[in-house]
């Protein structure tokens, strides 16, 4: 990796965002808050699940482990920015800003399969009911989770290793919070026609995929559900899809506007903004949705709760 000047970068600069060190109290303030609820959240989400028998479905053993995946890509993210917002030079070194992508691209990635799983395991549950704790076996649901984490980290460490191994000379100063791949090529003075090619392909792929298998899912839900002769069954039915479907929706609308558009610099503060959205504000929204719109994961709470009191 060498500069025009044949020396060879060492860190980078996040430039964060516009005017950010003017008002980097309010906005460490805001950040950290947002931080400890998901922190909060999401380790509830684990430890109530973990903990209470009645969640020892397969349904529940994906909402844990896509808890689990939310704390750790928020996490290779938000420290750091808090760590920015306190220093007039915000820097990373070549190595941790290549091991940020790589983390970040490996969870956010096994977030989108996790989520196609999920669907996978509601269309079983509502269309072939009697069927179920056959079709979505232990075994099954095991290998559904090692292809998530296993395309997680194909997908990212391809991309990271591609990304990095191309020459920067035009600057090292990356115009973002984190070190995400379309700043990160901004900076290249080599050719990254094919760099663009495979984040495309990749992401495409990745989305597409799993998209696809989430619309047949709630195809053949809604199908199912509209037969039902019980009103109750309905309701049920649908109250246990929403909240699934709910985060699946704002998930899947911010990543793909993040990578899915053509990339201009007029275009750079906006698409740090929908960064923050799925990067930071999703992980803390996740647990809310599945808590507030479950009923199960309620009275799991109100039993826990009751215990401790």
């Amino acid at each position: 990796m060498e500069q025009s000047n044949d020396t060879k970068v060492t860190e980078f600069i996040l430039l964060g965002f516009a005017g950010q060190h003017k008002s980097w109290h309010i906005l460490f303030i805001i950040f950290l808050m947002i931080y400890v609820v998901t922190l909060m959240g999401n380790i509830g989400m684990i430890v109530l699940i973990k903990i209470d028998s009645s969640l020892h479905t397969p349904m529940y053993f994906f909402l844990q482990h896509l808890a689990f995946v939310d704390l750790c890509y928020t996490s290779a993210i938000t420290p750091k920015m808090l760590k920015n917002f306190t220093e007039t030079k915000a820097s990373i070194s070549f190595i941790g800003c290549m091991l940020q992508l790589l983390a970040y691209g490996t969870f956010a990635t096994i977030d989108c399969f996790i989520l196609a799983a999920m669907a996978v395991d509601r269309y079983v549950a509502i269309c072939n009911p009697l069927r179920y704790p056959i079709v979505m076996s232990q075994r099954l649901c095991i290998l559904l989770l090692v292809g998530s984490y296993t395309m997680g980290f194909l997908n990212a460490s391809v991309n990271t290793s591609f990304t990095f191994s191309l020459k920067f000379c035009k600057s090292n100063a990356i115009n973002h919070f984190f070190c995400d791949e379309p700043p990160i090529l901004a900076l290249s003075c080599s050719s990254i026609d094919f760099s663009i090619m495979l984040l495309t392909v990749f992401v495409g792929f990745n989305l597409l995929s799993t998209v696809l298998v989430v619309i047949f899912s709630y195809i053949y839900i809604l199908s199912a559900i509209l037969r039902m002769s019980s009103a109750a069954g309905r309701k049920k039915a649908f109250s246990t899809c929403a909240s699934h479907l709910t985060a699946v929706t704002i998930f899947y609308g911010t990543l793909a506007y993040m990578y899915l558009h053509p990339h201009t610099n007029d275009s750079q503060e906006q698409e740090k903004a929908a960064s923050v959205f799925y990067g930071i504000i999703i992980p803390m929204l996740n647990p809310l949705i599945y808590s507030l719109r479950n009923q199960d994961v309620i009275e799991a709470f109100k039993k826990i709760a009751k215990k401790c009191l």
